[in-house]
């Protein structure tokens, strides 16, 4: 195990921290709770996002950009929002600073230039969007209205973690506009199940599809739908939301459309979004202590070729072979780097790819050009095998298919084994202290319940099962009837 990485089992907060930092994802910042994305970082955020996009594109929806100030008034317009967020706003009251004439030279917020309205950082863009969508619909011919944006949101958390919980943070936001309540239920499980798709079999991290439990819906939503992933601590993380906002926001900005009967109904809504948390779910579920694991689909780098060599003349011959690599491999759409670079030793190389997750390592020495063979190491396994250099690029290409069904596998049989059904309050208390992980229990669907449970236990409702099967049962904490069971887990 690399000295630089503290253990999972030793601290699994520290561990995930290490990882961040020294796998070259992001770094602190000087503003306090917020972090820079390092450039290795901001690349994989560009494949998640470049895949999610073309997801989005291929339902139907297009991109668009809204400010980042909300005018206050149209962030209080719809209450149950702006209530949700309220503790979280960052707001901008003045619009110009001064010199302070008792301190020369340092600055001071200039009274005289105070905001006639105050505007809210958005912490989300309903309100802004909405308001917006009233001038855009007037008929059933202007609907629906599809659109995604990517932007940068603010929500003064107190407490933070790279990735997983900062003050700014980057991510998407889908907020679509319909005729019927129908056709936007359909649009919210619809974004559902591509967020689940794109998790899955991009991030090859499996997850349970299902709806919250009312008081863990989202502010002003009447259904949150939600994917929920476990991570290698037994916690579950919130890997997204699709929300069926019925017509509350509609209601709250007055946005009326003429039905194809001439008449006026209110416009039902959805919002969805998942941000750069997803790359934090990715560094738990997958890595190791010796460094990042990172799903071949959606890795910046999916081969480094690490030549091995003494003097000119045999760095000259090893050129030869590694570009010529380097060409098929990119004529498969593979993204490769010859590390070439003379300041670092081959095991230096192999310590800091491993480090940050690359798929597959070739290690290409004279030895290895006299008998016509490469080394080849893959990350997730940390398997070496000597190949032939004959169909190399095309072997790769297999082999980066094969690590990606593999780590998905692994995390998906680690889940499967910490889903525990359990029947009663004791059974459930020791399954969270010995085993944790996701617990599959009745309960009585009161909110009382779920608060009293979630104080003793610090366990949340992370979702109702979209496949949960109906049977009779008694809830675990009050005792009281129960027709399904839904899952419990301590959470991020």
């Amino acid at each position: 195990m690399s000295k630089e990485i503290t253990s999972r089992s030793a601290d699994y907060s520290q561990w995930y921290n290490d990882l961040v930092i020294k796998g070259s994802l992001a770094d602190y910042s000087a503003v306090r709770g917020c972090m820079v994305i390092k450039p290795y970082g901001f690349a994989l955020w560009e494949n998640m996002r470049d895949a999610l996009d073309k997801m989005f594109k291929d339902t139907g929806h297009v991109n668009a950009y809204f400010p980042l100030f909300v005018p206050k008034s149209l962030f209080e317009a719809e209450e149950k929002n702006a209530e949700g967020f309220a503790k979280e706003c960052a707001v901008v009251t003045h619009y110009r600073l001064k010199t302070d004439p008792a301190h020369k030279g340092k600055l001071m917020v200039d009274p005289e230039a105070k905001l006639e309205e105050e505007l809210v950082v958005r912490p989300t863009s309903e309100a802004i969007i909405w308001n917006t969508y009233k001038g855009w619909i007037q008929s059933y011919r202007d609907l629906p209205i599809l659109i995604n944006q990517w932007a940068n949101v603010v929500r003064w958390e107190m407490r933070t973690r790279l990735f997983l919980r900062t003050a700014e943070f980057l991510w998407q936001e889908g907020h679509t506009a319909h005729a019927t309540a129908e056709e936007a239920v359909a649009e919210t499980v619809q974004m559902l199940h591509v967020y689940a798709d794109f998790v899955e079999n991009w991030m090859a991290l499996p997850v349970i599809k299902g709806v919250k439990s009312e008081s863990e819906r989202f502010a002003g939503a009447v259904d949150t739908y939600c994917i929920e992933a476990l991570m290698q601590d037994g916690k579950a993380l919130q890997a997204g939301t699709s929300h069926f906002l019925g017509q509350n926001f509609a209601k709250a900005f007055d946005v009326k459309f003429s039905d194809k009967s001439n008449k006026l109904d209110y416009v039902w809504a959805t919002s969805w979004g998942v941000s750069t948390r997803l790359i934090g779910a990715l560094v738990m579920a997958h890595s190791d202590d010796e460094g990042l694991i990172l799903p071949p689909k959606i890795a910046p780098l999916q081969v480094v070729i690490v030549p091995i060599y003494k003097g000119d003349e045999q760095k000259a011959q090893i050129d030869i072979k590694a570009l010529e690599l380097v060409k098929k491999l990119k004529a498969l759409g593979i993204r490769v780097k010859y590390d070439d670079n003379d300041n670092a030793r081959p095991g230096w190389k192999f310590a800091e790819y491993e480090m940050k997750g690359v798929p597959v390592r070739v290690a290409l020495g004279v030895r290895d050009l006299e008998n016509n063979t490469v080394e080849l190491a893959r990350r997730d396994t940390r398997e070496k095998q000597s190949v032939p250099v004959d169909g190399l690029a095309e072997r790769i290409a297999g082999l980066l298919d094969e690590i990606q069904q593999a780590i998905y596998n692994k995390a998906l049989a680690f889940r499967n084994e910490r889903i525990t059904e359990v029947n009663s309050w004791d059974e459930f208390k020791k399954v969270l202290e010995e085993k944790s992980g996701f617990i599959a229990a009745h309960w009585d669907g009161t909110a009382e319940t779920e608060a009293a449970i979630k104080e003793a236990t610090k366990a949340t409702i992370r979702c109702i099962p979209l496949d949960a099967k109906q049977e009779d049962g008694v809830c675990v904490f009050s005792g009281k009837p129960s027709k399904q069971r839904v899952l419990f887990a301590q959470a991020y």
